[in-house]
């Protein structure tokens, strides 16, 4: 069996050397990841370099609301996820094929809420957050693109999701290059030659994710000896939609919780002006890439646990996430240094602004070290979100961000305030967010070690 053939079959992480299966499983997610993450790293180069620094403000802006109003995808696709990677390893045909079938349905009713319910709210959001008057049209008219042409963000999130629980994570990964290429050829057409603006970027985003979507679905429909898709299948079914449901839940009121004290945070970024604003954008997009191999490793471990608790091997789970954490730990390591050798660097792609390349490089350098504490935090949550577990997670993640990392950004805001400084020193934003990570390991790493996700499974 050539090599080629073997990355593009489903992945069976039931036998095997554990941390060579999670490794396997991991790369192909983690390219995919960071071309996933090229979609909005794209638009920020184009807008900040064909149409200006306020205009890179204004996609950064949005994205706290996005993330919001797209909590329902997040839910079904992380429930999906675990129902069908334990069915998979637990070798029940009938009960994944339903369970897919009945995702897909709840897919098509999420979409269509998203689109009419966040296309209404985006606008009064946005000017409850204090947007400046700069880039509120801008902010807004991008949200709308999204949202209205949400179909292909949500099913290739949650069609991904099913992919990666069946253990096939090279196609999702194939499919999303292929989009990725098509985003940044439509960006540079629509803004760079049409003089779209953030609207150009919006679009090309919209058009490159529903193809994303489309060759996902038509992955799984080759996939007719792992599981079969009939009419009956996409009849919603209470106890397979309720078990996505309670699975994914936590997921999504975690990213809801997670999204409003962004949204919250985002409200004091926006008090210190457009060029803070700006900085933060370029800071976040880089952090999404440094953030990625700590994701990647929380699916996989996710697809590891929920495949092996579903085939009842439960000493074979401990091993496992103990060599996928200590991997990952090593991955972001040497992230972590290369972001602080090449910071300036990065920062420069986004915009020409030395003042602005300059503020980006002093952020990013106080959240380096944080990656590593998240690779703990995100290798220990996969593995109790793949044993069944999802609520620890989501109430490890609340605590973090609401009782430390807001009371502590605003906090050293007030504290540092003066009268040439009045909202405070700007770096609050950034020293609140390393501390959530690095107290959110330890928290996590405690619930772990206390084992009562071990009683979760199917």
């Amino acid at each position: 069996m050539s090599l080629l053939k073997k990355l593009f079959e489903p992945v069976d992480m039931t036998e095997g050397s554990p941390w060579q299966k999670i490794v396997l499983f991991t790369v192909p997610m983690l390219v995919g990841n960071i071309a996933q993450q090229l979609y909005n790293t794209v638009d920020s180069v184009v807008v900040g370099n064909y149409v200006g620094d306020n205009a890179l403000a204004a996609v950064g802006s949005a994205g706290p609301i996005l993330n919001l109003l797209i909590v329902l995808f997040v839910g079904i696709s992380v429930g999906a996820g675990i129902m069908v990677s334990q069915y998979f390893g637990a070798r029940q045909k009938e009960k994944l094929s339903t369970t897919i079938g009945n995702c897909i349905t709840l897919t098509a009713i999420a979409t269509l809420f998203v689109m009419v319910v966040a296309s209404l709210v985006a606008r009064p959001l946005l000017e409850l957050l204090g947007t400046p008057e700069s880039i509120i049209d801008w902010c807004h008219s991008y949200l709308l693109i999204l949202f209205i042409g949400s179909a292909g963000l949500a099913y290739y999130n949650i069609l991904s999701g099913i992919l990666r629980g069946l253990g096939d994570s090279m196609a999702a990964l194939t499919y999303l290059l292929v989009s990725t290429v098509i985003n940044i050829v439509l960006d540079l057409l629509f803004v760079a030659k049409l003089g779209m603006g953030v609207n150009g970027v919006a679009l090309a985003t919209v058009i490159a994710q529903l193809i994303s979507a489309a060759l996902c679905m038509f992955r799984l429909m080759r996939m007719a000896d792992i599981f079969e898709l009939k009419k009956s299948h996409l009849k919603l079914q209470k106890q397979y939609t309720m078990r996505v449901v309670q699975l994914g839940l936590p997921s999504g009121i975690t990213q809801a919780i997670l999204s409003m004290a962004m949204i919250v945070v985002q409200s004091l970024t926006n008090s210190f002006g457009e060029m803070f604003i700006a900085a933060n954008v370029i800071v976040m997009r880089v952090d999404g890439f440094a953030m990625m191999p700590n994701f990647s490793f929380g699916t996989a471990m996710t697809t590891y646990a929920g495949q092996n608790v579903g085939a009842r091997m439960d000493a074979r789970v401990d091993k496992g996430a103990k060599q996928g954490t200590l991997i990952a730990m090593g991955t972001s390591a040497v992230i972590t240094g290369l972001i602080l050798i090449f910071g300036k660097s990065l920062m420069g792609i986004f915009t020409k602004t030395p003042e602005l390349v300059n503020l980006s490089r002093d952020m990013m350098g106080i959240l380096a070290v944080g990656y590593i504490a998240m690779a703990v935090t995100q290798s220990l949550s996969g593995v109790m979100r793949g044993a069944g577990d999802t609520m620890t997670p989501m109430w490890i993640s609340i605590a973090t961000t609401i009782l430390i990392r807001v009371p502590i950004a605003y906090g050293i805001s007030f504290l540092t305030s003066t009268p040439e400084l009045p909202n405070g020193r700007q770096e609050c934003i950034f020293i609140s967010l390393l501390l959530s990570w690095v107290l959110g390991a330890v928290i996590t790493f405690i619930f772990y070690k206390r084992g009562k996700w071990k009683n979760k499974g199917i």
